[in-house]
């Protein structure tokens, strides 16, 4: 069974292991980045089952240590490290779980990169999600329909060809200007939008009704078969068709029985 297959009737069978994260940081390219690592400004966490979104944020962080807005710049680190230490007190009773990501993979920008940035600021060892809790959704989706599924630029694209972009999503330039502008707000809500986005794919993999530039023989079966009427159509025939097998068998065994 193909990997993407297998992921898809897990995650219809028991939707409560899965959760999708997705975070937003400083771009790695800014003149001004401070450090080796880029800053996180956000972390999303969605439970798939149940739609609950966790989020974890600098400006709600800021919040609640009663930084004002003009001193956020100057109290960063302060502000980054308890932003990521609620997110690891987060997941850690969560790490057996599985995490669906985008891309995640790599200390530029993945798990890695947020533990890094955790450590760097609390000396701390993070809590590891393992490599083998992790689900790559950009895999998934190629392993189903081809690694041309749409055109590069993958997410947005994927994002355009399903109807309107959301109102909230930004891309990486956009980000890196409201990093600059702290306006951390919208980079928090347009990593909403993004995680929100990778649970409604999944439901629409799900139902063979996700749109893609894919061709080939299944994915037009799914396409085929993505409504209720259709699948019982052929749950129909395939019924028929064994009841004709049964008859055709009961009248051999009668012309050889004397």
């Amino acid at each position: 069974m193909a990997k993407s297959a297998q992921f898809l009737k897990e995650i219809k069978e028991r939707p409560e292991k899965y959760y999708i994260v997705h975070y937003s940081s400083e771009s790695l390219y800014d003149k001004t980045i401070q450090g080796n690592a880029p800053r996180i400004t956000s972390i999303v966490a969605i439970h798939y089952a149940t739609g609950q979104i966790t989020s974890f944020a600098i400006h709600t962080v800021a919040d609640i240590l009663n930084i004002p807005k003009q001193n956020v710049v100057a109290q960063y680190d302060t502000i980054e490290a308890e932003m990521l230490r609620q997110f690891y007190n987060f997941a850690a009773p969560r790490a057996h779980l599985c995490w669906i990501h985008w891309n995640m993979r790599s200390v530029v920008f993945g798990f890695e990169h947020l533990s890094h940035r955790y450590e760097v600021l609390t000396g701390k060892k993070a809590t590891d999600i393992p490599v083998e809790s992790r689900v790559n959704l950009n895999d998934m989706l190629r392993d189903k329909y081809g690694d041309l599924y749409v055109p590069h630029k993958q997410m947005p694209n994927l994002i355009h060809m399903q109807g309107e972009m959301p109102k909230d999503y930004l891309t990486g330039e956009q980000e890196s200007q409201c990093f600059a502008n702290q306006d951390y707000i919208r980079m928090h809500l347009s990593t909403i939008s993004k995680v929100q986005f990778f649970a409604y794919a999944i439901r629409q993999m799900i139902a063979g009704k996700l749109k893609t530039s894919a061709k080939g023989i299944g994915v037009m079966i799914d396409r085929l078969l993505d409504s209720r009427t259709n699948r019982v159509t052929a749950f129909t025939l395939s019924v028929l068709s064994i009841g004709s097998w049964l008859v055709f068998f009961a009248l051999k065994v009668r012309q050889i029985l004397p």
